[in-house]
């Protein structure tokens, strides 16, 4: 059974970015997995940090069983998302035993250092993951199938520069928007946090905005999540594009001017 990976930084990046395709891949009798390296732990304004810990633990398990997928551990805590040798090795021997055909994760161009450098931590331990010198923590055995990256749209369809984002394709998450928009909710304890200091008024409207952006943008989708893929050096053939296949008429190459 082919499988796919969300490896995202914090609890409910998922949801809000990726998990309509995750749930198009697993209805289409793929294996599906998720993972934050961050616990989460910065993301509340009056709980301490091990009961944040404790609560967002809670809720990612919840949502990652809503959605029928692996629900992998975090590695690190928020804001200790570095492009470091520890969080490489032990995010290289998730995917060597995933041994995914495709890994979805975020922007390398983002509003933030986490979601970047967790893009940057999951295209380099893609890369090693078939290298047999290389020791991933726990050790495991290299993998030699490929494996295709897709990077998700950023919050904004932005830079930290303010530069338009635009997908280089679009896929269509109406069919699975409420049972994504469920998932999110079982991050409860988010609300407070983003209403406060994200000014967001509703989590799960924004959700429900930036997917109803991206549906516009693609021209032909209600609600749509946005992805560019990655060079297809040191993973894969140049032409594999398994979201393309597996997905069909869900998937839409932008051959618009404005893509970037």
């Amino acid at each position: 059974m082919p499988s796919a990976i969300a490896i995202a930084a914090h609890p409910d990046d998922v949801e809000f970015v990726m998990a309509g395709t995750l749930l198009l891949l697993r209805a289409a009798g793929w294996e599906i997995h998720y993972l934050n390296l961050s616990t989460g732990s910065l993301g509340s304004m009056s709980l301490t940090t091990a009961e944040t810990i404790r609560i967002r633990r809670k809720e990612a398990k919840s949502a990652a069983a809503l959605l029928g997928s692996k629900w992998h551990a975090p590695l690190c805590n928020d804001l200790e998302i570095f492009y470091e040798n520890r969080t490489l090795r032990r995010l290289c021997s998730v995917i060597r035993k995933v041994k995914p055909t495709v890994i979805l994760t975020h922007s390398p161009q983002d509003y933030m250092e986490d979601h970047m450098n967790t893009a940057r931590l999951a295209v380099t331990a893609a890369f090693a993951r078939g290298m047999p010198n290389y020791m991933s923590i726990p050790s495991r055995e290299p993998v030699q199938t490929p494996v295709t990256l897709y990077h998700a749209s950023p919050h904004g369809l932005e830079d930290g520069l303010r530069g338009r984002i635009i997908p280089g394709t679009f896929v269509d998450t109406t069919s699975v928007h409420e049972h994504k928009r469920a998932a999110l909710a079982c991050h409860a304890s988010q609300k407070a946090w983003l209403d406060v200091t994200q000014g967001m008024d509703s989590y799960l409207a924004a959700m429900d905005d930036f997917s109803s952006t991206l549906g516009k943008l693609s021209g032909k989708f209600r609600h749509a999540e946005g992805w560019r893929i990655h060079s297809h050096l040191g993973f894969c053939e140049e032409t594999a594009d398994p979201l393309r296949d597996v997905l069909g008429g869900y998937y839409l190459a932008n051959t618009s001017d404005l893509k970037t």
